[in-house]
């Protein structure tokens, strides 16, 4: 039987990663179930792999491990900065998967701005848990946040914890200043050209036809599988009734984190918010 994790393709590498002391990752397109090639980068985390080969000679002891699967938010990619940050925080909790929505970085594709990003998803995570890992976690940011949520509902059993850091509860929110911009970059074409040249994130110019599964009527959808609903009560984009809305919806199966002081998404994230949620999935998943 092939040691290939679900969803690879030939076109991989492995390199030293000096974020994470000189660790092999292995990087490559994965395709999903519409086509799209989505840029993806493996981190084995606290597993010193030294070549490829010796990678998949450890899959059977990395069956014991968790794997993040990171969603970044809006005009992130597994390039930016902020989303490596997060990587290397959760490197030391268990191996990470970081990947680059459709339509940002050097995948293929346009953004849907959270719809058929679930796809992108789903495909990062059939290639997390094809290399052995035991229990996968999905961590979103704000649009990555509404993405692990409905991935979850809408596949259920895939995934083994789910955090939703800066997420909304509901769709068409225009209620903040960032939110109205953000509706301006994705409705209008001139939007789309600043968000294509300025954000390197190139918008699908079409509305949603159907209209997607909110995030609050996804949430009741995912028990028993745990939860932790994290927001900022300094959000700038999301008020606090957004994780409120979520956390209710989730009742017994969910964890509502509010931070003070904390404003939106990744950039805002802390390595001590970071490691706490790092604990809180190794607790949820042992």
């Amino acid at each position: 039987m092939s040691n290939r994790p679900a969803g690879h393709v030939a076109r991989s590498t492995v390199r030293p990663n000096s974020e994470t002391g000189g660790r092999a990752s292995i990087r490559t397109f994965l395709h999903t179930a519409d086509g799209i090639p989505v840029d993806s980068v493996y981190d084995p985390g606290a597993t010193v792999y030294k070549t490829a080969s010796d990678a998949s000679d450890a899959l059977d002891a990395a069956s014991r491990d968790v794997v993040f699967v990171i969603a970044h938010g809006f005009t992130g990619d597994v390039d930016r900065p902020h989303v490596r940050r997060v990587a290397g925080v959760l490197a030391r909790y268990g191996a990470v998967v970081t990947f680059s929505f459709r339509g940002h970085g050097v995948s293929g594709g346009r953004s849907t701005v959270g719809d058929r990003e679930v796809l992108d998803l789903a495909a990062a995570v059939r290639w997390a848990r094809g290399f052995g890992h035991a229990r996968v976690v999905t961590v979103g940011f704000s649009m990555g946040g509404s993405v692990v949520l409905r991935h979850a509902a809408l596949h259920p059993g895939t995934v083994d914890a789910v955090v939703s850091v800066s997420g909304p509860a509901r769709w068409y929110y225009r209620g903040t200043a960032p939110m109205r911009r953000l509706h301006w970059m994705v409705t209008r074409p001139a939007g789309r050209l600043v968000g294509r040249y300025g954000f390197r994130t190139r918008i699908h110019h079409r509305d949603w036809d159907p209209v997607p599964l909110s995030p609050v009527e996804a949430v009741p959808r995912i028990a028993p599988t745990p939860l932790l609903v994290v927001h900022g009560d300094s959000d700038p984009y999301f008020p606090l009734d957004h994780p409120r809305m979520l956390a209710e919806a989730a009742g017994e199966h969910g964890e509502l984190w509010l931070e003070p002081g904390m404003g939106h998404a990744e950039n805002a994230a802390d390595e001590e918010l970071l490691a706490r949620i790092g604990d809180w999935a190794l607790s949820r998943t042992d």
